[in-house]
């Protein structure tokens, strides 16, 4: 604290540069940085203003309102000023979204009341992959079918959904990946 203030004293009295004055006294000279007024306050007054009436707008495009009003400068002071302004926008994530009913899914309590289908993928050795389709009877967990292939189209599946109705019957429902059940279409 005394070297500070020895610093400080030598600065103003004798007229020495911050950098000479810590040197001769021995402190380092982030301890006795001066106090700077802040730079460009019309810069700032009217980054302010265009930030004011539209909140949204980050540093450069607060910059390009500025280059129109013939206030041009370099875009590291810009960013600094907008920070030191304490403007910054914070970044949109995207909604979330509610995804089905809360409700929880009532259990199945006789066959063919509601339907469990799913996709398992493994691979043959190295590098070939295969996919199977899984559609289990959710009432006595019974596995009405696996359909292994190395790909499995959406048409694909409405055909071996429509062999397990002919053989089955038509279920109430048919779940996929946990979602919420949804009744099945007429066929």
């Amino acid at each position: 604290m005394q070297r500070r203030d020895a610093a400080l004293k030598a600065m103003r009295d004798h007229q020495i540069s911050q950098r000479r004055a810590c040197a001769l006294v021995g402190v380092d000279p982030k301890t006795v940085r001066r106090e700077r007024p802040p730079d460009s306050p019309d810069i700032r007054k009217a980054m302010n203003e265009i930030a004011s009436s539209r909140r949204r707008f980050g540093y450069r495009r607060i910059g390009i309102l500025l280059q129109r009003k013939g206030m041009i400068m370099n875009a590291k002071k810009l960013y600094r000023i907008y920070r030191e302004e304490g403007l910054s926008v914070r970044r949109r994530r995207g909604r979330k979204r509610a995804r089905g009913s809360r409700t929880p899914m009532p259990t199945a309590l006789r066959p063919n009341q509601r339907w469990s289908m799913d996709f398992v993928s493994d691979t043959f050795g190295a590098s070939r992959k295969f996919r199977i389709l899984a559609v289990n009877d959710d009432c006595c967990r019974k596995n009405l079918c696996l359909i292994a292939d190395t790909s499995l189209s959406g048409a694909r599946v409405a055909r071996e959904l429509d062999a397990l109705v002919r053989v089955y019957g038509k279920p109430e429902s048919i779940v996929s990946d946990n979602e919420q059940s949804s009744p099945v279409p007429p066929f």
